[in-house]
């Protein structure tokens, strides 16, 4: 009862009381003075007092039980009203998550892929509306999973006892449970850990399905191995909702059973609960009767049935709407990662072009010693172009702090002569002649350009941010990265053609020029 309610009632219970004793008092003396005068009149009076106060105690309980009442019917709708909100707030984030989704599928280049991810995200959205429960049944091929789905279904949908391999792909199935109103689709996937490119491609598809899966049934046939304990805590980690069935429980005795049960139930501690893990014979062992007859045992599958159930009756709504979400979230991941690539290549091919421009810029205005801040003004640009890319929209007065500020710490590094070391070595090993000492320059400059457009790359990638290192550790990074022989041959390869054999026709021009003047 709420404290306003509770001060009213009281309030009301003291002014009715104290009336009431009033009343009583003022009848009480009136009854006196009447049983003298009129005995009948008085008794009379006495019965209307009674019938009074009856009513008033009567009227108090009525009006107490049924303030009690309303306010357990009102706690009730509360909380039916919660339980239903919480699902729709999930559809709500799922559906706003995939919007979002469709907006970064937008802005992929690649047209086939831009439409198989449209595609996709228009079918999460219309499983968002059917609200079908996906199980599937996930685990090696010889644990008996078609088996389950079998004795699940009640009915032959796939070959039994059969070999490793024979389900070529998922196969689902369409189950109806009573109290249940939605859909429960239940696939069969192909078994893990089989040997061979088929078995591994066989492999991706089962754990695929897996991942999309509302409830996931996990099937051993003994204690976890670490190859089936990895992908089962793996998808564990995503926020898959999982049983862990053992099936042929029919070839242990009571106590092994309860052995096996106790060790998995220790193995999965902490991601699946005790009472989701359950044993189960989906296919028994045919027995032999002693007059020589063969029995085939019914399946013993009623304790995952039992679990099955209560679990998606209770949980059915959020797994569904937890079940889109993530995927949702796994599209727009995909999305992103194709954007960032796309995003790269196109910065890559920024950098590449200033880097020659930052060369030639070197090449005919040559001075003393080698030096990223006579550039800055091309590298600013660059700064500007890049940020574009990234959806940075920044201004070339801020290209040029940036630009001069990475200058900087490139220089301080040290990075500036182990550059022209690096260049000089290599450009004298592949060019057999002379080498114009501007050509050295441009070619270190273009260098030291695509080092700090790599470095810029990574800054945008980040939000604007240079990482816990800071700038230094990115620029020492990308010199790394950009040092190795295999890139630094064919860096000077492109080098040679771009600026060393212009540079050196140009003197052999000039000399010959001069000897004719002479």
């Amino acid at each position: 009862m709420s404290l306003l309610r509770t001060i009213i009632f009281v309030v009301g219970a003291i002014a009715i009381l104290g009336l009431s004793l009033w009343l009583i008092d003022s009848l009480v003396r009136l009854y006196g003075q009447l049983s003298w005068s009129s005995p009948l009149l008085a008794n009379l009076l006495l019965f209307l007092l009674v019938v009074l106060i009856t009513l008033l105690i009567a009227t108090f309980i009525y009006y107490f039980l049924l303030v009690h009442k309303g306010e357990q019917r009102s706690r009730r709708r509360n909380k039916k009203s919660k339980q239903l909100q919480i699902p729709a707030a999930k559809s709500e984030a799922a559906s706003t998550t995939l919007q979002a989704v469709r907006q970064q599928v937008a802005q992929i280049q690649d047209e086939v892929t831009r439409q198989a991810l449209l595609n996709k995200s228009q079918e999460m959205e219309a499983n968002l509306q059917r609200g079908e429960i996906q199980v599937v049944v996930f685990g090696t091929g010889s644990a008996g999973k078609t088996s389950l789905v079998n004795a699940i279904m009640g009915r032959m949908i796939g070959k039994v006892d059969a070999p490793m391999g024979t389900t070529q792909v998922g196969e689902t199935y369409c189950l109806r449970l009573k109290g249940l109103e939605r859909k429960i689709l239940i696939t069969d996937t192909p078994g893990i850990l089989e040997a061979g490119v088929a078995g591994t491609s066989r492999e991706e598809l089962a754990r695929e399905l897996a991942t999309q899966a509302n409830l996931l049934l996990f099937v051993v046939d003994n204690d976890l191995r670490r190859s089936e304990y990895e992908p089962l805590r793996a998808l564990a980690n995503i926020g898959k909702r999982s049983l862990l069935i053992l099936n042929k429980s029919d070839l242990y005795t009571p106590e092994d059973k309860e052995a096996i049960l106790a060790r998995l139930r220790q193995r999965v501690e902490g991601f699946i609960a005790p009472a989701d893990v359950v044993a189960i014979a989906a296919h028994p062992q045919p027995v032999q009767l002693e007059n020589g007859e063969i029995f085939q045992p019914e399946p013993d599958i009623l304790p995952l049935v039992r679990r099955m159930a209560a679990i998606l009756r209770a949980e059915g709504e959020d797994l569904v709407a937890d079940n889109i979400l993530l995927q949702s979230l796994r599209l727009g991941e995909q999305a992103r990662k194709l954007i960032d690539v796309q995003r790269r290549r196109q910065a890559e091919k920024i950098v590449e072009r200033f880097q020659w421009i930052g060369a030639g810029v070197v090449s005919v205005t040559p001075l003393p010693v080698v030096d990223l801040l006579a550039t800055a003004a091309v590298n600013a640009q660059m700064v500007v172009e890049i940020g574009r890319v990234y959806g940075c929209d920044i201004n070339i007065e801020r290209g040029r702090e940036l630009a001069l500020s990475l200058a900087k710490t490139i220089a301080g590094l040290g990075i500036v002569k182990g550059a022209i070391e690096l260049l000089s070595a290599a450009l004298q090993l592949n060019v057999g002649t002379f080498i114009v000492g501007r050509a050295v320059q441009g070619v270190t400059a273009a260098y030291l350009t695509r080092i700090a457009g790599k470095s810029f790359i990574e800054y945008f990638r980040n939000n604007q941010d240079w990482g816990d290192g800071g700038i230094t550790e990115v620029v020492q990074r990308q010199f790394q990265l950009n040092r190795r022989d295999e890139f630094i041959k064919a860096f000077v390869r492109e080098a040679i053609a771009r600026v060393v054999k212009p540079l050196n026709e140009q003197v052999e021009v000039s000399e010959q020029d001069e000897q004719f003047n002479n």
